[in-house]
């Protein structure tokens, strides 16, 4: 059985893309070779033994921390019931989780009755049950040097691209062109770390284009 390093797991509710409001459990896992200068989770980049910690200790580890338990689907599954969750929607996020083949635990996931959805960069072949949700955050042009792969983009349900300026919207559209999309994600625009000027941005091209804008309503909010 499939064993994952994950850097926490806590319920709250979705606060960005089209599931917005949902309430949601998260597993976080570590490890991601991208890079992205913004990210907001760096501490889930390394995936270090030392770091391995006893899953009981995982729900009160500190949170920006790079300590992770190891975990299978069912001890996963066990430990939603320990500490007892109650959404039905799985957001699998990172980190980068589409590094590891995620067939065998989504699709234990869906057989238990969730909803599942998976948060990708986009730069990692998609391997997940056909009923997940597959959001894809394309990571272009970042330090790690990977490519956004047209795979991921042909699974995308919906394409949630984070933006600052105007080159980043060019190069989403210049990355769309590439690819000839069986199926029409929905495709929202995010801002990044709320920038005044990267919002407005942001909800000018949503309107001329019919996309649709994402925010980080848990930040607003004060919830993780």
């Amino acid at each position: 059985m499939s064993e994952f390093a994950i850097n926490e797991i806590f319920q709250s509710v979705q606060g960005e893309g089209s599931h917005t409001g949902v309430p949601s459990i998260f597993v976080r896992f570590q490890g991601c070779p991208v890079g992205c200068p913004w990210c907001d989770t760096q501490h889930t980049w390394i995936t270090d033994k030392k770091d391995t910690i006893p899953i009981l200790e995982l729900a009160t580890k500190r949170q920006e921390a790079p300590t992770h338990a190891i975990f299978n689907s069912d001890t996963l599954l066990a430990e939603f019931t320990r500490r007892g969750y109650t959404a039905k929607h799985i957001v699998i996020t990172g980190g980068e989780p589409c590094m590891h083949d995620l067939l065998p635990l989504t699709t234990a996931l869906v057989a238990t009755g969730f909803s599942v959805q998976i948060e990708t960069s986009g730069t990692f072949p998609v391997r997940v049950h056909d009923d997940v949700f597959v959001t894809v955050s394309p990571k272009i042009n970042m330090p790690g040097k990977y490519p956004i792969l047209a795979e991921a983009l042909l699974r995308a349900d919906e394409i949630k691209h984070a933006i600052a300026m105007q080159k980043h919207i060019d190069e989403l559209d210049t990355l769309l062109a590439s690819v000839e999309l069986t199926q029409q994600p929905v495709i929202f625009l995010q801002p990044i770390s709320q920038q005044a000027r990267a919002t407005d941005l942001a909800i000018k091209t949503c309107i001329a284009r019919n996309w649709r804008l994402s925010l980080q309503t848990h930040k607003f909010i004060g919830i993780e």
